[in-house]
């Protein structure tokens, strides 16, 4: 069973208050009195009362005053408040509305009439509370689906970029290791062939040292000397060449590997090294500054269960806005200015407590205080237009929080 409602009664005049609260607990309300307004203001920071009878003439602050007072503090402004008076003016009455009252009763006190306003507004107070908790599980439960959908389109981007992204890199490294395979396979015997060549030439010298006019022409033509030493300069450049797209292959392949539905065992940093190559095209120099710089500080990490190609792509996510916020920090400095105070990018690594740490650095703008709070939120983006989408970090922060 609910307790009795509280009232409480501010009145001047002992009789006044003996009259109302008699009413007033014979009707079934709980009852506090306050002989003027500052003891009342006093009372409800204490005791909150459900509703205030108030009267307005009293010595010091006045009826008004105290509802003015009351009205002005978040933590009394709800609190209905029926003024009590001999005063019948318009004048006063539009004042005490004025300042938040609900309704006035006029001395000397009708019962029927007292009980009748004191229990309408008490009525109205208890609809008005059950309302606001309605709106409030309304808008919790709102935001809670908001928060949700929010999630799953978030989800949804990211499984459906990540797909997307996945099919493609990985076409791309298959069709790359096709002719790759080919080239490789025939380097060595070209080495071979052009090793016998070179000693079929040999010999043919030896056994011919003065050759024709004509013969000893087109060898000073085409630098017979410079030939032998340089081609199998140019072979061994090939094989470079063959092997940085091979590692280039590989960390395609590491960057867009499929997840399972259960974590795996992989190093963190093929996953590093496999987004900054895919990125080096962003760090490269150009026209407008020299190079972005990326420092590795890699500790001791042992194999670490994840989901590898998500990961990755918070790696992508957080080294792209890391570039973005270099670029905009460069706006307004000259290719010189850059160079004397470089774009730097540190990433370390550590293992702490049995957890593996990563850092993300970079040297750029930074971040106002206002905009911190909101980096994770879905869609919130400080780019312009057409640049940014405000899912990079959002994306980000589902994977590591959740899971």
């Amino acid at each position: 069973m609910s307790s009795p409602e509280l009232i409480l009664v501010v009145d001047d005049t002992p009789a006044n208050l003996e009259v109302v609260c008699e009413t007033l607990s014979d009707a079934g309300y709980e009852v506090a009195t306050a002989i003027n307004g500052d003891r009342a203001l006093k009372r409800v920071q204490v005791y909150p009362p459900d509703l205030i009878l108030l009267d307005v003439q009293m010595p010091g602050i006045d009826g008004f005053e105290t509802c003015q007072r009351l009205k002005a503090d978040p933590t009394t402004a709800s609190i209905p408040i029926i003024f009590m008076t001999a005063l019948s003016d318009a004048d006063s009455k539009e004042k005490g509305f004025d300042l938040g009252a609900v309704d006035y009763i006029t001395k000397p006190f009708q019962e029927k009439e007292m009980l009748a306003r004191v229990k309408t507004h008490l009525q109205l107070r208890q609809l008005t509370k059950n309302l606001e908790q309605s709106v409030a599980e309304k808008t919790a439960d709102l935001e809670a689906a908001l928060t949700q959908l929010q999630q799953s389109q978030c989800h949804l981007v990211h499984t459906e970029k990540m797909s997307a992204l996945g099919n493609l890199v990985a076409g791309v490294a298959h069709e790359i290791n096709n002719p790759l395979g080919f080239i490789a396979g025939n380097l060595k015997p070209a080495q071979d062939y052009i090793k016998d060549l070179f000693q079929l030439l040999a010999l043919y010298q030896k056994e011919l040292p003065y050759p024709s006019a004509t013969l000893q022409a087109f060898v000073d033509e085409i630098d017979l000397e410079y030939l032998q030493e340089d081609l199998p300069k140019l072979i061994d450049s090939m094989e470079e060449g063959v092997d940085r797209i091979r590692t280039i292959s590989t960390s395609l392949r590491t960057f867009s590997r499929s997840d399972c539905e259960l974590p795996i065992s992989c190093n963190i940093h093929d996953g590093i090294d496999s987004t900054l190559l895919i990125l080096k095209h962003r760090l490269k120099a150009n026209e407008c500054r020299p190079e972005i710089q990326v420092i590795t500080d890699y500790g001791d990490l042992p194999q670490v269960e994840c989901f590898a190609g998500q990961l990755n792509q918070v790696f992508m996510n957080v080294l792209a806005n890391a570039i973005d916020a270099l670029e905009e920090s460069n706006k307004g400095r000259s290719f010189a200015q850059i160079k004397a105070k470089p774009n730097l990018i540190t990433v370390k690594t550590q293992l702490s407590e049995s957890q593996a740490v990563i850092r993300i650095q970079d040297n750029g703008i930074g971040m106002t205080d206002a905009v911190k709070p909101k980096i994770f939120e879905y869609l919130f983006t400080t780019k312009g237009v057409g640049q940014g989408t405000g899912l990079g970090l959002a994306i980000a922060h589902q994977i590591v929080v959740q899971k």
